[in-house]
């Protein structure tokens, strides 16, 4: 069965209209760009959240929940940490296939 598709305003900045998710909280690319880099991860364990490029943050919401996730709770999990890492390998490879 399709799902209704249909858009929202930016919950954030109340300007652009974002294509709404269930369950999901609905904002705008930027607005959630602003967000994942409002601060620096210091954390030597993982610093890898430093090393990927704004590009490939901005092609995968997966990416950028993982990054908010972190600077909500200070902590991933090995699951968490393990699947940023084949993402980003996956999204690197078909850059360069590209």
């Amino acid at each position: 069965m399709a799902r209704v598709q249909y858009k929202e305003k930016c919950k954030v900045c109340k300007d652009k209209w974002v294509l709404a998710v269930p369950r999901k909280y609905t904002i705008c690319l930027e607005c959630q760009m602003k967000q994942i880099f409002s601060e620096d991860i210091e954390d030597k364990k993982y610093q890898f959240l430093n090393k990927v490029s704004k590009e490939t943050y901005e092609k995968s919401s997966f990416l950028r929940d993982i990054r908010r996730s972190y600077i909500m709770y200070k902590d991933l999990s090995k699951l968490q940490i393990d699947a940023f890492k084949k993402t980003v390998k996956e999204i690197e490879k078909k850059a360069k296939t590209a």
